[in-house]
């Protein structure tokens, strides 16, 4: 196949710049149907339970937007304070083909959607399709298992320190914040995008785990509970790391059905650490194999 010549490089770098200015459309009503995404429409309309196929969700950042780009998600729109068309937004604006580019000044950005835009940038994109329980598992060594954690900033803050830490899936129990809600994308830095993940069946996700060949570990304060560096633990060729929610920790029938209860060391008399916090130092010890 013969090479582009220095013309038609010329004009088809032309051509992609005429069709980005195409796109670029200046907001003068702020109560357009376009931007209710960004604007008026709740985390539990994005998600539209009732046509999943249909859901969005909100990626905001440059970072976080080219990761879930690299991951295959489709933009709808893309929102972008006007100094940041030319700037960080330039590449993922060519990126993203047709779609419309809303463009303001910062102060009516943040005006518009009620909070600071992360780097001037929002894009709307349809919701990828989930995963399976067994997908995430498959060849899989260490995964992390969340029991009703419904903070959406400790479930991107376990994301990312699961991607940080060597975490080769996260399962979720159905009645945890989703992983694409815009803060839990937020504050995993987009590598929700990164790790797989899946919603576990209702009722019976230990024995899930078990068919599939891990050993459990509920992160639990009790008495008999194993210190997180015992040996046999790292000695485990499949390990699932079951956290629990805010608060409560594990309900007591989830602490029954795993193979170990584990416990993070504590001084000062702290009894316990946050959620994400705990997970880090689990994640960090129970994935040295």
């Amino acid at each position: 196949m013969q090479g582009l010549g220095t013309a038609d490089i010329m004009e088809k770098a032309e051509h992609n710049r005429e069709k980005m200015k195409a796109n670029i459309i200046k907001i003068t009503d702020f109560h357009a149907s376009e931007l209710d995404v960004y604007a008026r429409t709740t985390e539990g309309q994005l998600l539209n339970r009732h046509e999943p196929e249909k859901g969005m969700f909100i990626a905001e950042s440059p970072r976080v937007i080219e990761r879930a780009l690299d991951y295959g998600c489709v933009p709808v729109s893309i929102l972008i304070e006007t100094r940041q068309i030319e700037g960080q937004g330039k590449d993922i604006i060519m990126r993203c083909g047709g779609i419309p580019v809303y463009t303001a000044e910062f102060d009516v950005l943040t005006q518009l959607t009620g909070f600071k835009l992360t780097r001037g940038m929002l894009c709307a994109m349809y919701r990828p399709p989930r995963k399976t329980v067994s997908e995430v598992c498959a060849g899989a060594r260490r995964v992390a298992v969340l029991e009703n954690v419904v903070n959406p900033t400790n479930v991107g803050a376990v994301f990312r320190s699961a991607a940080a830490l060597g975490i080769d899936g996260v399962l979720l129990t159905s009645a945890c914040s989703n992983p694409l809600y815009r803060r839990a994308i937020r504050v995993s830095m987009g590598t929700v995008f990164q790790i797989p993940w899946a919603f576990l069946p209702e009722g019976n996700g230990i024995d899930v785990l078990h068919d599939l060949g891990f050993r459990t570990a509920a992160m639990a304060l009790k008495e008999d509970s194993l210190s997180i560096d015992a040996p046999q633990l790292m000695q485990e060729d499949k390990l699932a790391i079951v956290l629990g929610t805010e608060g409560d920790g594990l309900a007591a029938e989830t602490i029954e059905a795993c193979d170990y209860a584990v416990q993070i060391p504590m001084a000062q008399g702290v009894d316990s650490l946050n959620v994400a916090a705990a997970s880090a130092v689990a994640f960090w010890q129970l994935t040295r194999i």
